[in-house]
């Protein structure tokens, strides 16, 4: 660190992501990328021609994506912001609607945390339960801003629209953020929620179930005043934050949308497989209802079991802290990709393929 950092960021943890692979082949289940490629209309729309309007500034109000989007979910467009991933939607957020304060869960994506100390507030972290589920009371009435992954990364847990409406009339006074980008893996929006509360923002992106992680989209969803907000703040900090190429294949994924509800069905039915499999050789985990599994071993730490998958060619994601230390996130792969797994798995906890 130079001596001329700001003294106010000196003691920042950055958020660490997911290691991307670049001196071997491994099977990447480590960051929840879809293991499918984009759909046949966004892989045409990487064109010749496309690439050489890349000379030219993107749409800074990415007017085309947000009638695409807006159309998908079923609001006006007035209620739809495109972002550069859903990470900006929770910056924005956060810088927005945290004046008196933050809460979130202490186990939940860690790039809250980030934010929170990036942006000096005043944080409150609540514990899940010890089945790592979230106790809706323990959000009502908190006088500061709430922000709720649905479903929870990294459990995988997932509270029914009528739990977040709770936590949103409890509120009232205060926004509540429900960040959403596993929900569509068998999973209900809240996003219909906009128009009854004005307080509630509702986030999704195009990384996980729509297959463009690398593309950066994500989306805000809210009340038109809300939207508003982050358009004000958005367009002081980065007006070109999603780039031409990408709201292009935002607008074809949407289009697309067929293809995707496709996909998710088969990463659901791998999702059951690979977890039924898993418990047949003694790991146990939470019942996850996004794209991958959280599980531990009784026999071998989280630690350990990440290490012995690496060493065969394997990345999944093992988290070093206290509570979750036994547990592994792994992403779900294609069929092949998980059936090589559970064999790996097979031999590293000893188990007989016949036993």
């Amino acid at each position: 660190m130079s001596r001329y950092m700001n003294p106010s960021y000196r003691s920042l943890k950055p958020y660490v992501p997911g290691e991307i692979p670049r001196d071997r082949t491994f099977i990447k289940l480590n960051t929840n990328e879809s293991p499918y490629p984009p759909s046949p209309g966004v892989i045409a729309a990487f064109t010749a021609d496309n690439a050489k309007l890349q000379r030219l500034y993107s749409d800074p109000a990415s007017i085309d994506l947000d009638r695409a989007i807006a159309g998908a979910v079923r609001v006006r467009q007035e209620n739809i912001m495109a972002t550069g991933g859903s990470d900006e939607v929770l910056e924005l957020a956060f810088m927005a609607y945290a004046a008196d304060g933050i809460a979130f869960a202490d186990e939940t994506y860690g790039f809250y945390r980030v934010l929170a100390d990036l942006h000096d507030l005043d944080t409150r972290i609540i514990p899940l339960r010890d089945d790592f589920s979230l106790n809706p009371e323990d959000y009502y009435n908190l006088g500061r801003m709430i922000v709720i992954a649905n479903p929870n990364a990294p459990t995988g847990l997932y509270l029914k629209p009528d739990v977040i409406e709770d936590i949103v009339r409890h509120n009232p006074d205060h926004v509540v953020v429900i960040d959403e980008a596993y929900v569509d893996f068998g999973n209900e929006s809240v996003i219909p929620l906009i128009h009854k509360y004005d307080n509630l923002l509702v986030t999704q992106t195009f990384s996980k179930s729509r297959s463009l992680a690398g593309a950066r989209i994500g989306f805000a969803a809210g009340n038109a005043a809300l939207i508003e907000d982050l358009e004000r703040l958005r367009n002081s900090r980065n007006p070109y934050d999603i780039s031409r190429q990408s709201q292009l294949a935002g607008v074809k994924a949407v289009e697309d949308a067929a293809y995707y509800r496709d996909l998710c069905v088969r990463i659901v039915r791998t999702r059951e497989w690979t977890m039924r499999q898993l418990k047949a050789l003694g790991f146990t985990g939470t019942d996850s209802c996004a794209n991958f599994v959280f599980v531990k071993h009784p026999d071998f730490p989280g630690e350990v079991i990440a290490q012995k998958l690496r060493e065969k060619g394997f990345l999944i994601r093992h988290f070093n802290k206290e509570r979750i230390k036994d547990y592994n996130r792994i992403t779900i792969g294609t069929e092949e990709e998980m059936e090589a797994l559970v064999e790996a798995l097979r031999e590293i906890t000893g188990h007989d393929k016949n036993s």
